[in-house]
């Protein structure tokens, strides 16, 4: 693999402020200068509030979108399009939302801006991004760039630039539910030419009850990130009143799709009996990308955040890897920022994305695919934040798992199975959480947020000798473990998922005077498929640097405050020998551990 790095052009006088977590999409790009047959003294581009009136998930509702004309874009001088949508609980009129299109149309691209199924003025119960719901909406309005079908005022649009009699060039570009639900739409009109879907999910069952041992179990449930978005999206009628009955679910909640309202109320009853478990996750498949990239073929530039416990790393790399492997031309750019904030000074701004390494790459993917400039470089296959360093590094793929570590007995992080001392060690849960990684909505809304933190006799840590060199670890590293766990075991297999163990694994970083730091305070939920067999535990995806003489320590805790725990008391015992041992494998892309 052949690693380079990426520095940041340096910003220039029009730079506009960063704003941290997904409202850096608000941002306005740096004006290019008016379209081509503009007159001097045009305004850059013109808006016209539009309504469409549609069918979708077996509903007629209207969808309440703008269109931004760069002036000068007509019949005669047609321009490609970028059509996007809000994020959760936003709309078109929103700031994240509502630059998209201001910034396309300074551009010259044709912006077409529309609020989400459920959101702001459009009709229709909120679906989760479902392709027969969600993505169809968005076909239709493909259709109105196609210059095939009128807004519902007759306007229709006659200056897109065509691939075809019905096939106009059109990308879309957004974040989070505003990123999915452009793999929805692709998956169901293949006339979109371009996607760049920055920190969504590709399976909605791993974001909301993640399980990193079997995803074919019932994971743990993420109860403060769900039920902030279940309630932020019940409240649509109260922030965005509108007597419009396609609008209200009278079977369960007010405002979800029926197989969603299910589904939460599921989750939060602490019980799950295996026919409901199986409707749940099916569900929550249907409506993620993970059931349907085999239907997508337009380019995809994927952006996600290392900093996100809501959509981690692995959910992006689980999308690229399906795609990539389909021949489907896709990149994946790791930054900083995600749902959990963590933006970087100079490391993405959307005001003038020529000066910045993220800004330049979205430029020349559009350029590529859209403008069909062939000469625009649309970049190496992966890219990442260098936290704590300059610049991006890139590869030519995402690094493989390098070094593998072993658990001892005593308690330390061996580089070598001859090192691993004999010995057992246990912990216990406590009937309420123990350990904390974050309160989930706080990076987000910009709260504080206590330290994480861990209670002897909760959990178990295996610390690895100072390091005598940097460490550079990018990606998810992988623990194959084995516990006993008696009470588990008489109860595991009742026929409720969740009578089986729940455990909590995750990596620290010790520093030399002893101050411990949660990497972006991730961790890996799990539901342990067989307490009597081995599991393989996939950490979330991380790139961090270990400096020198710091220390790295993985960690099994009881419970987490940010997600449901054990029912009933079930201590765990770790054994270790040299011959039998759990494993650390580690993405290395520089240094070793000794």
């Amino acid at each position: 693999m052949e690693v380079s790095v990426s520095r940041a052009v340096p910003r220039s006088r029009k730079v506009l402020a960063l704003v941290a977590g997904a409202a850096a999409l608000a941002a306005p790009l740096a004006l290019a200068g008016p379209a081509a047959g503009a007159e001097p003294g045009d305004a850059p581009y013109t808006v016209t509030p539009l309504r469409f009136t549609v069918e979708a998930g077996g509903r007629s509702c209207t969808v309440d979108a703008d269109l931004y004309r760069p002036a000068g874009v007509d019949a005669a001088h047609p321009a490609p399009a970028v059509l996007a949508t809000n994020g959760f609980g936003g709309s078109k009129s929103d700031g994240s939302t509502a630059a998209i299109g201001k910034a396309f149309a300074e551009r010259g691209y044709v912006g077409l801006v529309y609020s989400g199924l459920g959101f702001g003025r459009s009709g229709c119960l909120i679906s989760l991004d479902a392709p027969e719901a969600d993505g169809r909406a968005a076909a239709r309005l493909v259709d109105f760039l196609a210059g095939t079908r009128a807004a519902d005022d007759g306007t229709r649009a006659d200056f897109v630039t065509r691939d075809g009699a019905e096939d106009p060039r059109v990308g879309m570009i957004g974040g989070s539910y505003g990123g999915a639900v452009q793999l929805a739409a692709a998956s169901v009109d293949p006339r979109i030419d371009a996607l760049v879907p920055l920190i969504t999910w590709n399976d909605l069952a791993y974001a909301l009850a993640p399980n990193a041992a079997d995803r074919n179990t019932p994971g743990v449930f993420k109860w403060q990130w769900a039920n902030g978005f279940y309630l932020i999206g019940e409240g649509q009628p109260l922030l965005s009143p509108s007597l419009d009955p396609s609008r209200i679910n009278s079977l369960g909640c007010l405002h979800f799709v029926t197989d969603a309202c299910d589904t939460i109320k599921l989750l939060n009853s602490g019980r799950y009996p295996a026919a409901a478990s199986e409707k749940m996750l099916a569900y929550a498949r249907s409506v993620s990308p993970v059931s349907y990239l085999d239907r997508i073929t337009a380019p995809t530039l994927i952006v996600q955040g290392q900093s996100d416990s809501l959509f981690n790393l692995n959910e992006a790399r689980a999308t690229y890897d399906r795609l990539r492997e389909r021949g489907v031309d896709t990149r994946m750019i790791w930054q900083s920022w995600g749902h959990s904030g963590g933006q970087k000074p100079g490391e993405l701004d959307l005001g003038n994305p020529e000066g910045s390494y993220v800004g330049q790459r979205v430029l020349a993917w559009f350029d590529r695919h859209l403008r069909k400039n062939a000469a625009a470089d649309t970049g190496p296959a992966f890219a990442w934040y260098r936290e704590g360093q300059s610049g991006y590094g890139t590869a030519d793929r995402v690094p493989a798992l390098s070094q593998k570590l072993y658990l001892s007995g005593d308690g330390k992080l061996v580089d070598n199975r001859t090192k691993v001392a004999r010995g057992s060690r246990q912990y216990a849960n406590w009937l309420v959480p123990t350990s904390h990684s974050e309160s989930s909505l706080a990076g987000m809304i910009g709260l504080p947020d206590p330290r994480p933190y861990d209670t002897p006799g909760t959990y178990l840590g295996w610390t690895s000798a100072p390091l005598t060199e940097p460490v550079d670890l990018v990606g998810a590293p992988k623990a194959t473990l084995q516990v006993v766990s008696p009470a588990t075991e008489r109860v595991q297999d009742s026929g409720d998922a969740a009578d089986k163990l729940v455990l909590f694994a995750k990596l620290y970083d010790i520093a030399p005077d002893g101050t411990k730091t949660l990497v972006n305070r991730l961790v890996a939920p799990v539901r342990v498929p067989d307490v009597t067999r081995p599991f393989t535990v996939e950490l979330p995806g991380i790139v961090h640097r270990y400096e020198t003489g710091h220390r790295l320590e993985f960690v099994l805790a009881a419970s987490d405050t940010a997600y449901s725990g054990n029912r009933g008391i079930k201590p765990v015992t770790v054994v270790s020998a040299p011959e039998s041992t759990g494993t650390l494998s580690l993405p290395l892309v520089e240094g070793r551990v000794g």
